[in-house]
């Protein structure tokens, strides 16, 4: 009688069936980033409050101690018209995407040092850096 054999085409068809659920379950992580990550906008306004003695945002936003803060995602650092900024911020080649945001936000002079930005406490809490970048995204309406 002759031992049952797992020779490699089972194998084979277990590597391949492996790769195939990794392949979906990464898929599925990049498609649905809110079931992954879910922020709440509406604390991130709480916590815009803190931000609001320099920053504005929103409809009819206008520049203050700090520029205004509409639609900075995706854009380069600096770029709001019409605000003077330090020549740290100018020159630094930042573009403002998720992760250089959230780092700003916990620690701005980690991030650009030299910059004008008086706000030494940062935002430690991860979830609150998280939830003030959907809110400031829900803010913009181009």
């Amino acid at each position: 009688m002759r031992a049952r054999s797992n020779g490699p085409t089972a194998g084979k068809i277990r590597r391949k069936r492996n790769m195939r659920n990794w392949i979906i379950a990464a898929a599925a992580l990049v498609a649905v980033p809110g079931i992954v990550s879910a922020q709440d906008a509406d604390n991130g306004a709480n916590i815009f409050k803190r931000c609001a003695a320099c920053h504005q945002i929103g409809e009819g936003a206008k520049n203050g101690l700090g520029p205004h803060l509409d639609c900075i995602a995706g854009k380069p650092a600096g770029h709001v018209e019409g605000f003077n900024y330090s020549d740290a911020v100018k020159n630094s080649g930042i573009e403002w995407t998720d992760e250089n945001l959230l780092a700003w936000f916990e620690a701005d002079d980690k991030l650009i040092k030299g910059n004008k930005m008086i706000f030494p406490a940062g935002i430690k809490n991860a979830d609150d850096r998280a939830d003030l970048l959907a809110f400031i995204k829900t803010q913009c309406k181009e």
